[in-house]
């Protein structure tokens, strides 16, 4: 893949620091990033303020370096492209939004249905989200539950032996 100074050159957009850090966070995390989330990680950076990150996302998505998805929560997170044909988004694949957690991850692996747009109109843009609990909190439920369990059981065995005199 191409660095981000060559993929900001090709697309004719000059080299900044906020562009490179963006760029360089977005291809890191491996999943998409809401504007509030590249504010945090960047924290520290004078260059990194929100009005920044603001213009430099959507300046990054109208030259076709990274897309945007938006889940169900109104929240846009945005993604590299990990194709570096600009213009062409890569993001024509699901993803996955934990409606516990927040956390988006990509299903590149899983294509976007074809869509057949009607005759003269011009397709912009499709997106679809898949929403459930990711792994993560499905075994902290788990967890949850099966503490539940056990001190439902303990209190059961403290009440059996209270009746029976033994407590």
């Amino acid at each position: 893949m191409k660095t981000s100074t060559q993929l900001l050159k090709k697309n004719g957009l000059k080299r900044t620091a906020a562009r490179e850090a963006i760029m360089q966070l977005l291809a890191d995390a491996g999943q998409p990033l809401s504007h509030l989330d590249i504010v945090q990680k960047g924290k520290g950076e004078a260059y990194l303020d929100r009005v920044t990150v603001y213009r430099t996302l959507e300046t990054l998505q109208k030259k076709g370096l990274l897309h945007r998805i938006q889940g169900t929560d109104g929240i846009w997170r945005f993604c590299m492209h990990r194709s570096e044909s600009s213009g062409k988004c890569a993001g024509n694949h699901i993803h996955f939004l934990c409606s516990q957690c927040g956390q988006m991850s990509c299903l590149p692996e899983q294509p976007l249905p074809w869509v057949e747009a009607p005759a003269g109109a011009l397709i912009q843009s499709k997106q679809l989200v898949v929403h459930g609990h990711c792994a993560s909190c499905v075994a902290m439920e788990k967890g949850i539950h099966e503490n539940r369990r056990i001190e439902r059981s303990r209190a059961s065995n403290r009440r059996s032996k209270k009746k029976a005199g033994v407590l």
